[in-house]
């Protein structure tokens, strides 16, 4: 049983660390522009698809030490695109209502998925590993060198973004706009600058979660955005959306959820429930957040103007 248990906390760890690394760049959008990025679920999926590409360009397809360049760039590549659709869909609708956005959010997200789509084609791609092979044993429990990779990249990139956020100027003025993008123009911080500076950051994170979710699966699709994104979106308002470490939070207790839910769900049971219902979880943990406590666990993240204007409300 102890090695039942410590084996499903290290594949809640690895899924977790997935989610997290999305929900990160949903939670940082809302953070600033109230907004929820509905196509950053597909600039996800245009990661992975981006890092094969590079990958085969460069001759470094399956080879470990060729993941970290693969990384950099496809981190760099679609953070670019997430800053050129912030220009293109949302900086134009800015000051207008919340409708506006979220629609060109959803129109962004299905132009995407369609472009990857007939550049990466319909059919499941398999994709090569960057991630080394190899397992050990711990106390019972199966670990792969791929879990322990994912977990540490993860890990490494969200004290970063803390770091960066908490501990520079730059940040300094990314918490600024949040707070008040008026009163931070008024000081000589130029919100756009900011704004883009979040819309680089957040896919660049998801695109990197692309890449080690094709990489541990072995498999890509043009579709596989959808699901994973709305999981991550669901991990950002389990943990408090607006919230870097509620980000974190909800990522990892999302992936405990549904891994244990996975695990246990059909014995309790007695199979009527099978581990094809996984997704299950996820969304039902969805639905009980909205309804119970709709700012999650750690509180919504907003700034002193929004939280007045509710109250007023």
């Amino acid at each position: 049983m102890g090695a039942l248990i410590l084996q499903q906390t290290i594949n809640a760890l690895t899924v977790g660390s997935i989610y997290a690394l999305i929900a990160l760049g949903y939670t940082m959008v809302y953070g600033v522009l109230r907004l929820i990025n509905f196509a950053h679920s597909e600039l996800f999926t245009a990661g992975a698809f981006i890092g094969l590409a590079l990958a085969g360009a460069l001759g470094i397809a399956g080879h470990p030490t060729g993941g970290l360049l693969v990384g950099l760039i496809t981190f760099v590549l679609v953070g670019l695109a997430g800053v050129s659709v912030e220009i293109v869909a949302y900086r134009p609708l800015r000051g207008t209502s919340r409708l506006a956005p979220m629609l060109s959010a959803l129109g962004m997200a299905v132009v995407i998925q369609n472009a990857v789509m007939l550049i990466g084609g319909r059919r499941p791609m398999i994709y090569p590993s960057f991630l080394p092979s190899g397992v050990i044993d711990v106390f019972g429990a199966v670990v792969s060198y791929k879990q322990i990779t994912i977990f540490l990249v993860a890990v490494v990139l969200m004290i970063g973004l803390e770091l960066f956020v908490n501990r520079t100027n730059l940040g300094v003025r990314i918490r600024a706009v949040a707070e008040n993008a008026e009163t931070a123009s008024l000081v000589g911080i130029n919100p756009n600058m900011a704004i883009s500076l979040i819309f680089f950051i957040g896919p660049g994170l998801g695109a990197v979660a692309g890449i080690l979710y094709s990489s541990f699966y072995g498999v890509a699709t043009f579709t596989m955005g959808f699901v994973i994104g709305m999981k991550a979106f669901t991990a950002a308002i389990l943990g408090g959306i607006g919230s870097i470490p509620g980000a974190v939070l909800g990522g990892f207790l999302l992936g405990a959820i549904e891994t244990f839910g996975t695990a246990w769900m059909p014995v309790l049971t007695g199979g009527v429930i099978g581990t094809e219902y996984r997704d299950i979880f996820a969304f039902s943990v969805l639905v009980l957040i909205l309804l119970f406590r709709p700012a999650g666990l750690l509180g919504e993240h907003v700034s002193e103007e929004t939280r007045v204007y509710k109250s007023d409300f």
